[in-house]
């Protein structure tokens, strides 16, 4: 019998400051049986982050040659290529070339993700931000994170406050390029 998805309907309150926006919405998320609860969450994460009209999230780690998220204008042209956790070099370079900006965003040691990648044919590699979230947050979110949540995320210069169903966390997400 195959394993099927775990859906988790995440209703959430955006507040990025950093960046001047500011939303109310609903989001279904599908959890695979191969994905953990810290990548998907860090999915989650990501579409935050980068939250802005056009963004939709891929099938995740199903995708396939697609990130986890994808930015599109009107017309359906990638604009925005973000990756999460540890990310194909290849894929991160068609990304990259494809789309106007590319992004990582990950739960794994940053250190690690940087030694796999550096050095490694990307294109426009330096100008790849990657980003890590404080050492044990996501972690502790996904300790915490129930099927349905009411979720509130605030972001002000580079500080990520989350609220789980009135359990707070925080943690500051640091940007680091590629060699």
């Amino acid at each position: 019998m195959a394993l099927t998805a775990t859906i988790y309907n995440l209703e959430t309150d955006l507040a990025d400051i950093d960046r001047g926006v500011y939303g109310t919405f609903g989001l279904r998320l599908a959890r695979q049986p191969s994905e953990t609860i810290e990548f998907m969450l860090t999915r989650f994460l990501a579409y935050c982050l980068e939250y802005t009209e056009g963004i939709a999230f891929t099938e995740g780690v199903a995708a396939g040659d697609e990130p986890a998220i994808l930015v599109r204008d009107l017309t359906g042209r990638v604009t925005a290529w973000i990756e999460v956790g540890m990310p194909n070099a290849e894929r991160l370079h068609r990304g990259s070339k494809r789309a106007g900006r590319a992004a990582v965003y990950t739960h794994r040691n940053v250190a690690l993700v940087l030694a796999e990648l550096n050095g490694k044919n990307i294109h426009r590699a330096t100008e790849i931000p990657v980003y890590e979230f404080g050492r044990g947050f996501v972690e502790a979110v996904a300790a915490a994170v129930q099927r349905r949540t009411a979720v509130s995320v605030s972001i002000t210069e580079r500080q990520l406050y989350l609220d789980l169903d009135g359990k707070s966390f925080s943690t500051t997400v640091v940007e680091h390029r590629f060699d």
